[in-house]
């Protein structure tokens, strides 16, 4: 069994913690045992779970693992304390808010020999399935993927290529490495408004360009329009409910490679995916001249 701590009871902290109580029976995730929760909030306990303070967490013989679920801005410090600790770590996407400092993390748990397990439930979705069988074998012409949502505090989540690098991930995961040739960003700071066009492409010199838009009242959605050499594609049919949610499918890959279970080409592939995106990020940043 490994012990598990979790770090910020927000949203995706709540839903970890639910799923740590209630593991898939005969799933890997039934070797996680969660010991208690961090917050800044003194909230005492949360589902029965006691809440400890980060210092114990951090030299509880018994935690073997953390799962971070804090502000991006605060991922790079809990990563390194745990890791310096010897926990395991799973952390939300972004890993880091620069290249330099997410290259440093790997180089640490590798050296200490720790799992560091970056969170990618946007590619465990059934709508993201559905979209990955619908472009698989086919030839892409040009591409357009468009994210709109409320705004951010940049300040606690990062530059928009950071913190919007799920939709950067489609993309890499779609049509594999990428370069990036151009990107702006138009923003508004007194209407919390900012528009973040990046154009990239595909080492057949295919065109995509990314769209990251956020404002107030903006609708959370994803658009995109793929033009292949067989037709275009830009809406898919409502996907069917999962059996399985994504943070639970998460749960159960990060238990696998606790147990040794995933193959080191499995590793391998994985981070160097984690690592392109987070060079992306950097290069988009690096052209809006921030």
């Amino acid at each position: 069994m490994f012990g598990v701590i979790v770090v910020g009871i927000g949203i995706a902290g709540s839903v970890r913690i639910r799923d740590l109580l209630n593991p898939l029976q005969s799933s890997p995730s039934e070797n996680l045992k969660l010991v208690g929760f961090v917050s800044r909030r003194d909230l005492g306990e949360f589902n029965k779970v006691k809440q400890i303070c980060l210092e114990e967490a951090l030299q509880h013989k018994d935690v073997d693992a953390v799962f971070i679920c804090t502000d991006n801005q605060n991922h790079e410090e809990s990563i390194r304390r745990f890791l310096e600790a010897g926990k395991h770590v799973l952390v939300e996407y972004p890993m880091a808010l620069s290249e330099d400092r997410v290259i440093e993390l790997w180089q640490l748990a590798e050296q200490k020999g720790k799992v560091l397990h970056v969170e990618h439930i946007e590619l465990l979705t059934e709508e993201y399935k559905q979209l990955k069988k619908e472009v698989e074998g086919k030839k892409l012409i040009e591409g357009v993927l468009q994210f709109t949502g409320g705004p951010l505090d940049e300040q606690r989540s990062g530059f928009p290529s950071f913190s919007g690098i799920a939709r950067l991930t489609w993309l890499v995961d779609l049509f594999g490495e990428l370069s990036v040739t151009s990107a702006d960003i138009e923003e508004k700071k007194e209407q919390s408004y900012s528009k973040l066009t990046a154009h990239l492409v595909t080492a057949e010199n295919r065109p995509l360009t990314w769209i990251e838009e956020r404002g107030p009242g903006m609708k959370r959605e994803k658009k995109f329009h793929f033009s292949f050499t067989s037709g275009v594609l830009d809406a898919l049919p409502p996907p069917p409910s999962a059996a399985v949610g994504p943070f639970m499918q998460d749960q159960n890959l990060f238990a696998q490679k606790l147990l040794g279970q995933v193959s080191r080409e499995d590793l391998a592939t994985e981070k160097k995916r984690i690592l392109h995106c987070i060079h992306l990020a950097e290069k988009i940043r690096q052209f809006c001249g921030h």
